[in-house]
C-alpha cells in the first residue's frame, strides 16, 4: 500500500509539527524559567485562562488534547505553587473546578509579556494569510482525527 500525495504531504507536515512542538517546549521552558514555569505548566495556565469559566481537569485535558492524568499531576504542582486552586463543582462532587489564583493570573500575565517579543521575532517575514491557511489545515486535521479517536473509543 502507498500513501496518496495528500497523505504523504500530511505525513511530512506531521513530522515537522512534532519537531516544532519540541522546539516550542524548549523555548517555553527557557522563557518561563524565571517565573517558575515549564512549558507544560504554562500550557495548562493558558488553557485555564482561555476557558470561559472554571472547568474540571478532565475538561481542560480534553480541550488541550491531553491526558487527564498528566494534566492532573501538573495541576497539583500548580496548586502547590499557589498558581491555581481547586474549587467545589456544583455539578460533580469529585471533579473539582480549576481556578487561577491572583498569583496565577499575575504569573500568566508576566509570561505573556515575555512571549510577545519572542512571537513577534520568530514570525518576522511570515504572512498572516499563510498562517491562517496553515491553521485551517491543522484545525481540519484535528477535527478529523478527533472524530476517528472518538469512534475508536466508542468501539471499545
Amino acid at each position: 500500500m502507498k500513501r496518496t500525495p495528500v497523505g504523504q504531504a500530511v505525513t511530512n507536515m506531521i513530522l515537522d509539527v512534532l519537531r516544532l512542538n519540541g522546539l516550542i517546549c524548549t523555548a517555553g521552558d527557557r522563557m518561563g524559567a524565571e517565573l517558575g514555569l515549564t512549558s507544560a505548566r504554562w500550557q495548562i495556565l493558558s488553557a485555564i485562562n482561555a476557558a470561559q469559566h472554571p472547568q474540571p481537569v478532565a475538561w481542560l485535558a480534553r480541550d488541550m488534547g491531553g491526558n487527564r492524568q498528566n494534566v492532573q499531576r501538573i495541576a497539583n504542582d500548580l496548586a502547590e505553587s499557589g498558581l491555581i486552586t481547586f474549587a467545589p463543582n456544583p455539578h460533580h462532587k469529585r471533579a473539582q473546578l480549576v481556578v487561577l489564583t491572583e498569583k496565577g493570573r499575575q504569573t500568566f500575565d508576566a509570561a505573556m509579556q515575555v512571549q510577545i517579543p519572542w512571537i513577534n521575532r520568530i514570525t518576522k517575514g511570515l504572512s498572516v494569510s499563510d498562517i491562517e491557511a496553515a491553521h485551517r489545515v491543522i484545525f481540519a486535521l484535528r477535527q478529523s482525527l478527533g472524530r476517528e479517536v472518538l469512534a475508536k473509543d466508542q468501539e471499545e
